[in-house]
């Protein structure tokens, strides 16, 4: 009969920037717990950047880059903070 709100609904890709139908999406949890679904907004890929994306586990990147002002800080400014925790996390690894 009528399709739901998320039907209509446009979202933007956070790999590669792309706006797409919400239907055509697929969620992405910064936090990993994608299951627990109160209180979350969720970021979205398109299919082929969800395609991309690795698998393996990430030892604490999404923190690192929480940490670091990922997409609430200039490009210079992350990535000086990004690369001086990173290489924080670093010290003492054989």
């Amino acid at each position: 009969m009528f399709g739901s709100r998320t039907d209509r609904e446009t979202v933007t890709c956070i790999a590669c920037g792309d706006r797409l139908a919400r239907s055509d999406a697929r969620e992405y949890d910064k936090h990993g717990d994608r299951w627990d679904r109160r209180d979350k907004e969720f970021e979205f890929l398109c299919k082929a950047c969800f395609g991309d994306i690795s698998r393996q586990p990430r030892d604490d990147l999404e923190a690192t880059l929480d940490a670091a002002g990922a997409g609430e800080t200039d490009r210079e400014t992350f990535l000086r903070r990004y690369r001086e925790l990173a290489e924080d996390r670093g010290v003492g690894r054989e």
